[in-house]
């Protein structure tokens, strides 16, 4: 049995440095039951009914409350603060998302006796392996799994952090990526996959 622990890294968003800029001067609108605050260390926190994130904002980047909307600002046009700006003003805007709406997505496992099985946030899956891969989640996701009769099992995860979920998923999805051939595989449900055509046997 191979047991999976989930370490958090740092996605780069992969913009340009003049999308960043032009994404940082936009205000972020606060809805109802959402409330922010930003301690002295520049640690911003946002709380709404979906739960609590906190963000550590570099200490060039400026946010703050006005007239009901969030405002983030950098002190000059250089290339690095209009990435950095930019930036912020993402994360921010997907704090805000999180714990309003919440974050959700699924995953299909496409093999035959392929399975998926969760106990809390231990998840289990039999993915054509001589073992079973148990993966233990990170709190701030939860998992769920199903397996109906004549359909691929699925995995479910909701969590209020963009970031962190999209990990969950992306570490689920290699530990056994589609093959190009018949599909087999953890893929996201919807999601298209390029399929290479078998080699045909030699007369």
């Amino acid at each position: 049995m191979l047991v999976v622990k989930f370490y958090v890294t740092f996605i780069n968003l992969g913009k340009t440095h003049k999308d960043m800029s032009r994404i940082g001067k936009a205000p972020i609108a606060i809805p109802s039951g959402v409330s922010i605050s930003v301690s002295d260390k520049n640690l911003l926190t946002v709380k709404g009914p979906k739960g609590e994130l906190t963000q550590k904002v570099d200490s060039d980047i400026t946010v703050k409350e006005e007239d009901g909307n969030i405002i983030v600002s950098r002190p000059t046009e250089q290339k690095k603060h209009k990435a950095l700006h930019g930036l912020y003003r993402a994360l921010i805007q997907n704090m805000v998302i999180g714990v309003t709406e919440g974050y959700k997505t699924t995953q299909e496992l496409v093999g035959v006796g392929y399975r998926a099985a969760n106990n809390g946030n231990t998840l289990e899956l039999t993915l054509g392996f001589s073992h079973p891969i148990v993966f233990v989640l990170p709190q701030e996701v939860k998992v769920t799994t199903t397996a109906e009769k004549g359909k691929n099992p699925t995995i479910t995860l909701e969590s209020t952090d963009k970031q962190l979920i999209g990990q969950v998923a992306a570490k689920i999805r290699s530990f056994r990526k589609p093959e190009p051939y018949k599909g087999k595989g953890v893929k996201f449900v919807g999601e298209v996959l390029r399929r290479k055509a078998g080699k045909s046997a030699k007369k």
